[in-house]
C-alpha cells in the first residue's frame, strides 16, 4: 500500500477537525423541543434527522450529523476542476464547494443495539455535531448501546465515542476496530516518524481509543463480528478501512462506509480520486468492485456520506455508476 504525504494530512484534518424486500419504518419518536429554544434559534434547523427502514427482521435508523462544507478546488485529486465542477453542476450542486454530510447507522436487534461509526462528536464543523440531537430523538440512549463498530479512524467517524473533555459517550458498550486500522495508527514508530503535520492524526487516535487500549476488540476481515454483520476488506481509503454486509433472511444490506465520498463525484465517477484516499489505486480499485457488486447484484446500499438517509442502490450507466435513492416512506 502506498501512503501519500498529502492523504495522510488529509486525514489529519479530518482526524484533528473540530437485496431489495428492504422497507422503510415509520419515525414514531419525536423531538422535543429545548425549553430555551426560541424561534430564533430553531427557525432555519430541520426536523431531526433520523430515518428507519428494515433489511428482514433488522430495524436500521440512520443518524445524521449534519454536514460540512468543503472548497471543491483540490477535492478531486485526478481531475481537472472544470470537469468536478462540471459533475457538480449536472448534480444540481453547488460548483465551489462541496456539502459532505454524516450518517451512521444503528441495528435494532431485539433488545441488542450496534452503532456502526460514531460521528464527529463535539469536534466537527459548526453545521455538524447534531448526532446526539438526532440519535436521542430516535428513542435512543447511549447508555442502551451494546457494540461500537468501527470503519476506519478518520476523526468523523471515531470522535463521537470520547468527547474533547474526556468523557466516554457509550459507557456500556464494547468497542470494535479493525486490526488493520488499529495496527497502522497505534504504531509508535511510525507516528514518531511521520512529518510534524501529520501527527495530529495520530494523536486524536491515541486520544478517542488511548484510555480503552486495553478492552478494544480487533476483528479481522471476512468475519461476523456482530449478529448479521459481516466485516468486508475496503482498503484504500485508509490502511484498515472496512465495509460490512447485514444480513437477514433474504434481504442484505451493503455498508460503504466510505468507499464514496459524495455520490454525484464518485458514484458516477469511479476511478476519480479523492483527497482522504491514502492509497488512490487501492482506493480505485476498491470502489470499483463495490459499485459493480452492489449493482450487478441488485444489493441496496447505505453510504457515510451520501444525502441523507445515504441509502439506496446502484446502477451500472456508462463508464460509471449511479445512485438511485431509495423510496422514503412513512410506514412500512
Amino acid at each position: 500500500m502506498t501512503i501519500t504525504r498529502r492523504g495522510i494530512l488529509a486525514g489529519t484534518a479530518l482526524a484533528a477537525a473540530p437485496l431489495g424486500g428492504i422497507t422503510a419504518l415509520a419515525q414514531t419518536h419525536t423531538a422535543t423541543p429545548s425549553a430555551s429554544a426560541s424561534p430564533t434559534t430553531t427557525g432555519s434547523r430541520q426536523a431531526p434527522g433520523f430515518y428507519r427502514y428494515k433489511v428482514g427482521d433488522i430495524e436500521v435508523t440512520a443518524i445524521n450529523d449534519g454536514f460540512a462544507r468543503r472548497p471543491l478546488e483540490g477535492f478531486v485529486r485526478n481531475a481537472e476542476l472544470k470537469d468536478v465542477q462540471a459533475a457538480m453542476q449536472e448534480a444540481f450542486l453547488p460548483v465551489d464547494a462541496l456539502p459532505i454530510t454524516f450518517n451512521t447507522l444503528v441495528l435494532s436487534q431485539g433488545d441488542r443495539l450496534t452503532l456502526i461509526d460514531s460521528g464527529n462528536g463535539d469536534m466537527g464543523a459548526p453545521t455538524a455535531g447534531r448526532w446526539m440531537e438526532n440519535f436521542r430523538a430516535a428513542g435512543f440512549d447511549p447508555g442502551q448501546v451494546d457494540t461500537v463498530v468501527i470503519s476506519h479512524f478518520h476523526g468523523d467517524h471515531i470522535n463521537g465515542l470520547r468527547l474533547k473533555d474526556g468523557t466516554a459517550v457509550f459507557p456500556n458498550a464494547e468497542v470494535m476496530v479493525p486490526e488493520a486500522e488499529w495496527a497502522f495508527w497505534m504504531d509508535d514508530a511510525r507516528m514518531n516518524q511521520a512529518p510534524e503535520g501529520m501527527k495530529g492524526a495520530y494523536q486524536n487516535v491515541r486520544r478517542v481509543f488511548g484510555p480503552i487500549a486495553k478492552d478494544v476488540k480487533r476483528y479481522g476481515m471476512d468475519k461476523e463480528i456482530a449478529p448479521s454483520l459481516t466485516s468486508i476488506a475496503a482498503h484504500g481509503h485508509t490502511p484498515g478501512h472496512t465495509a460490512y454486509m447485514l444480513s437477514s433472511g433474504s434481504d442484505r444490506l451493503m455498508i460503504m462506509s466510505d468507499v464514496t465520498n459524495h455520490p454525484a463525484l464518485f458514484v458516477r465517477h469511479p476511478d476519480w480520486s479523492a483527497i482522504f484516499d491514502m492509497d488512490a489505486d487501492q482506493a480505485r480499485a476498491t470502489r470499483r468492485r463495490m459499485l459493480d457488486m452492489a449493482a450487478s447484484e441488485r444489493t441496496q446500499v447505505a453510504f457515510y456520506h451520501a444525502p441523507f438517509p445515504a441509502t439506496g442502490h446502484i446502477a451500472k450507466e456508462g463508464n460509471g455508476y449511479r445512485f438511485v435513492p431509495a423510496q422514503w416512506s412513512s410506514q412500512d
